[in-house]
């Protein structure tokens, strides 16, 4: 489903002693860069705050005047947006990723609600992680602005509490940083078993400028044939040379899957002839007799 991104980074962030949040990191990557990552498939992203160096480009916005809330802010960011439906996101989410994003768009699109958007651990409503139609938050805005002679200062519930929505549960990826506590938490949970790996590699490709899904799993059975089949230094150069031959050819992860499928055949013959050599007792010995 087509869609635009309007995100907000534009707050005071108090409880972290004005300190600036949308650039503070968590796994290496800026918050905000983290959110702008999750929102990669949106036709236009438009971040409401004063322009900064960012991942990758985006539309800058700002509320008039600045500081006048989020609902003053999003308003400046639907001005410059098109499609259908519209992401609104705040730029504090560390875990937040692509996939959320099309579960709330697909929510959307079956329930026929005004919006679809995130609950945390304790069922609290996240208007800020959400999806939603796009000429229904122009026609509340429209609303509010008469009634209260503008939007400054408004809460966002004066908006949602308006419109027609439908929830969906996500205790993880609707997790967002509004103290110091947060920030530690966030940076211990990415370093968790179950998650570091898919951290790591987002963090690299994001730090390269390289926008390719490969399978992890094949490259990590790559790197372990060769250290197994070779020597443990096999593993390092052998997965360089792979995403070397890969981006030599077609690029894609057809490419790396290839080459891989390749050099872990070559690894395999690689033990066989250990083995065999081992079997044999090496080259035969002159005879003696």
């Amino acid at each position: 489903m087509p869609y635009d991104a309007v995100v907000l980074a534009g707050g005071a962030a108090r409880r972290l002693g004005g300190a600036d949040k949308p650039g503070v990191r968590v796994g290496g990557r800026a918050l905000l860069d983290r959110v702008l990552t999750a929102c990669a498939d949106a036709r236009t992203t438009v971040v409401v705050a004063a322009p900064r160096s960012t991942a990758r480009p985006v539309r800058w916005a700002r509320e008039e005047p600045p500081g006048a809330g989020p609902v003053a802010a999003l308003a400046a960011g639907l001005r410059h947006i098109t499609a259908e439906h519209a992401v609104v996101l705040s730029a504090d989410l560390p875990f937040l990723r692509a996939d959320t994003l099309r579960r709330l768009l697909t929510a959307l699109g079956e329930s026929g609600a005004d919006g679809a958007l995130l609950t945390d651990a304790d069922g609290r409503d996240q208007p800020l992680v959400a999806a939603y139609r796009t000429a229904a938050l122009r026609r509340e805005l429209d609303a509010l602005a008469a009634a209260h002679d503008g939007l400054t200062g408004l809460p966002l519930r004066r908006l949602t509490g308006a419109l027609r929505l439908t929830r969906v549960p996500d205790p993880h990826a609707s997790f967002d940083c509004d103290t110091w506590d947060d920030i530690v938490n966030a940076r211990a949970r990415i370093r968790e078993h179950g998650h570091v790996l898919d951290e790591w590699i987002s963090a690299v490709k994001d730090e390269l400028g390289i926008d390719l899904d490969v399978d992890t799993n094949v490259l990590l059975d790559l790197a372990r044939d060769a250290a197994h089949g070779v020597a443990r230094p096999a593993a390092p150069l052998t997965t360089f040379l792979v995403g070397y031959a890969a981006a030599r050819g077609e690029g894609g992860p057809e490419a790396v899957a290839e080459a891989a499928r390749k050099a872990a055949a070559l690894a395999l013959r690689w033990e066989e002839e250990a083995a065999g050599a081992g079997e044999s007792g090496g080259p035969s010995a002159p005879d003696a007799g």
